[in-house]
């Protein structure tokens, strides 16, 4: 039997050896975890709430509220025993210039949202964790089958839920509370406004 001790951890150079275009992994408390691929449900409400995002990926001012970068699928290193790969992430413009270069990027997001599937646990325990104790200011979780939103902001106690909501309704989600989210077009509803 391998002692615990002997099990040697995933580094960031072991992550960056697999080829761009099969890296789809994360390193989740030192262990190097390949992601699920994405059902058609998970890719539609990410893509969905990436759009919903737009007026807030722009400079501040203006009729749009503006004041933030976002980005898909990119390697996000908390620690040298996290680094994730989160469905989307997003950044202060007053906090970062711009939109880094660099993988993984190293600047910690202000908020996060992941998209539940196969690998939820991860997402709902060990990632929520980790994503708490690297002080991510928000903390977003859909979930395309039960068709919910649940919007957590970080607190020295850990994360508090401040919405869940389910398709029929409207929000007001905070970082993003400037403009009401219909959460049921995460799930596929046409936008009729």
């Amino acid at each position: 039997m391998t002692d615990a001790a002997e099990i040697r951890r995933a580094t960031i150079a072991d992550l960056l050896a697999i080829p761009e275009e099969r890296r789809r992994h994360e390193i989740i408390d030192g262990v190097l975890v390949e992601k699920e691929a994405a059902s058609g449900r998970h890719g539609g409400a990410q893509f969905r709430l990436s759009q919903r995002l737009g007026p807030y990926d722009r400079r501040p001012g203006g009729r749009w509220p503006g004041g933030w970068w976002f980005a898909t699928e990119v390697e996000i290193q908390l620690a040298d025993t996290q680094v994730f790969r989160p469905d989307i992430a997003g950044w202060r413009r007053e906090r970062m210039a711009a939109l880094p270069a660099e993988v993984p990027v190293l600047v910690r997001p202000d908020w996060i949202c992941e998209v539940l599937s196969t690998n939820k646990r991860n997402d709902l325990i060990k990632k929520k964790r980790a994503y708490h104790l690297h002080q991510v200011g928000h903390y977003w979780l859909v979930d395309p089958v039960d068709e919910t939103l649940a919007v957590y902001r970080w607190h020295p106690d850990g994360y508090v839920e401040v919405v869940i909501a389910d398709r029929d309704e409207r929000v007001r989600a905070e970082p993003f509370d400037a403009i009401e989210l219909r959460v049921g077009i995460l799930f596929g509803e046409d936008d009729d406004e």
